[in-house]
Formats: structure tokens, C-alpha cells, sequence
């Protein structure tokens, strides 16, 4: 999965970025004030998005 379409997915389900780390990029879901990291990669493997979105408490990618 491109790296653009998981952050767009993450922002739709409501979760905010915080900042960027030397290598990745951190992201926090407010309603449950959970935190994953994001890796900076033109690809993001698609376990590696879905174990993302488990820890921010949101419904996976499609």
C-alpha cells in the first residue's frame, strides 16, 4: 500500500498527526488517545498498515 493512502486513510478516520521522528512519522487517534508510528517508505507493507490501525484503534485499510 503507497505510504499517501494509508496517511489519508488514518486522517478520515479521525486520527492526527503529531510529528516527525527521524525516520517515521507519528500519528494519535484522540478519541481512545492511542499512538502508532508511521514508517517514511514510498510503500508500506499491508500487515505492517493493518497492525498500524489495530494500535490506533481503527478499521483497517480495504
Amino acid at each position: 500500500m503507497k505510504r499517501r493512502d494509508l496517511v489519508k486513510h488514518l486522517r478520515v478516520q479521525g486520527c492526527v498527526f503529531v510529528r516527525e521522528g527521524a525516520n517515521h512519522s507519528i500519528f494519535l487517534n484522540p478519541l481512545i488517545n492511542r499512538v502508532s508510528t508511521v514508517p517514511r517508505h514510498n510503500e508500506v507493507d499491508d500487515f505492517l498498515a493493518k497492525k498500524i490501525c489495530k494500535d490506533l484503534g481503527i478499521s483497517p485499510p480495504l
